[in-house]
């Protein structure tokens, strides 16, 4: 079911679209700092785990600089692609560790294969999703809302939104919540 999400070119463009929307409304509303306008400060990416067919534009994250002399500050809007600065898409991130549930040493090496993700990187990212964001402020806020459990990181959040007809929107809604991890959390656990 998720697997053939991580495959479907579709789905990451719905992604870049809903970057788009958030970069249009993060621009609009001005330097947080002094309420200059924004200039486009675009930056490449390289990241890896989406389908091979996407095209370069999804490999740039949006961003940008304050034109107001003096202040300059960089305003770099959530992401439904990006977690962080993880090299791998957020939504890899954060459906390999449910893939994985459970495994046997063939479903593990399946994944390992089909994606090119080391057994290494996903026991890392199972390991900054149960000690890491399971022991953070921002969960204890998410936890307050929605039935979410540590131990079943990350599964418990796109399980939170089971309500939602298609998994698609499910993971789409899932990837919204998580777009407001605080970028120190989401910077551990490369």
């Amino acid at each position: 079911m998720y697997q053939s999400l991580l495959h479907d070119a579709s789905f990451f463009d719905l992604l870049c679209r809903f970057d788009e929307d958030l970069a249009r409304e993060a621009r609009a509303s001005g330097c947080s700092a002094c309420g200059g306008v924004l200039h486009s400060a675009r930056y490449p990416r390289k990241p890896r785990g989406g389908p091979s067919e996407l095209p370069r534009s999804h490999a740039v994250r949006a961003s940008f600089c304050c034109a107001r002399e003096g202040c300059r500050r960089r305003t770099t809007p959530p992401s439904l692609r990006f977690l962080g600065r993880k090299v791998f898409f957020g939504v890899v991130v954060v459906l390999l560790p449910i893939l994985r549930e459970g495994p046997t040493p063939t479903r593990l090496k399946q994944l390992e294969t089909e994606f090119s993700v080391s057994r290494r990187t996903l026991y890392r990212w199972r390991r900054w999703w149960l000690e890491t964001v399971s022991r953070s402020s921002w969960w204890r806020q998410q936890r307050g809302s929605l039935p979410l459990v540590a131990g079943e990181l990350p599964g418990c959040v796109v399980a939170a939104f089971d309500g939602i007809e298609t998994v698609s929107c499910r993971v789409v809604a899932a990837l919204r919540l998580l777009a407001s991890l605080p970028a120190s959390l989401a910077e551990q656990g490369r």
